[in-house]
């Protein structure tokens, strides 16, 4: 997929921060965005309006029967899927002593289990159209270990590893990469954040835009890039 121009593609969390980062410059790039949202109704409505008044579904993505009405409807409105955009995550900290089942289950249903489901039913969807691209957006959590973070960590590790799984189990007509955002600021940085900034290399924060570079880079490359990971963090996962 060398040129975005025409392509549909779906980016999950949509509404805000990085996934609102993500779908503008897909939009910039000619793409049909499908905007993806839980419960950010207003922030989506914006989000859309600024992608050329692009459609927005909501779904709750702990549900698979919403996952996969989700995708029905993305079927529906655009009668294909060339791309995918697993973006949705959720985070929480906690000392690993303090993390209950319900803590547990609130960081893996979304960013583990629903990125697998989306990965599914993305899959089925752009093999009526003879394949696509999904890139799933893991984290520096997920390569790196972080104290107060392990419920956090393991499910992005699991992304991380269940993307190359599905790297061989969707080709050739599928590729399957990742991207692990470093700090990436949207308000003031707070005082966990603050010494990962002065730890990074490039010794500053990154932008929603530069995570957006990477994404598109694998939206465009041919089959032969799959089951990749970048981390776009400046450096800090070499610390």
């Amino acid at each position: 997929m060398s040129d975005l121009r025409g392509k549909a593609v779906l980016v999950t969390g949509a509404a805000k921060r990085i996934g609102r980062g993500i779908a503008l410059r897909l939009a910039r790039e000619g793409a049909r965005v499908a905007i993806h949202y839980s419960s950010s109704e207003s922030d989506a409505r914006a989000t859309a309006a600024e992608c050329g008044n692009a459609p927005i579904f909501r779904a709750d993505l702990e549900k698979v029967s919403e996952i996969e009405s989700l995708f029905a409807a993305v079927g529906e409105h655009f009668g294909r899927l060339d791309g995918l955009v697993n973006n949705a995550a959720r985070f929480t900290r906690f000392h690993p002593f303090d993390v209950t089942e319900k803590d547990w289950d609130f960081i893996h249903n979304v960013n583990l289990k629903a990125t697998f489901f989306c990965c599914q039913q993305g899959g089925k969807l752009m093999m009526r159209n003879g394949g696509g691209r999904i890139v799933n957006i893991s984290s520096l959590g997920g390569i790196r270990p972080w104290a107060e973070h392990a419920h956090y960590c393991a499910s992005n590790a699991g992304v991380i590893h269940m993307t190359r799984a599905l790297a061989k189990a969707l080709a050739p007509h599928i590729t399957v990469n990742s991207v692990a955002p470093g700090v990436i600021p949207f308000n003031d940085l707070d005082q966990y954040s603050i010494p990962m900034v002065e730890a990074t290399p490039a010794k500053r924060p990154g932008t929603a835009d530069e995570i957006a570079d990477a994404v598109v880079f694998f939206l465009k490359s041919s089959n032969f890039v799959t089951g990749e990971l970048i981390a776009v963090d400046g450096g800090l996962n070499l610390r």
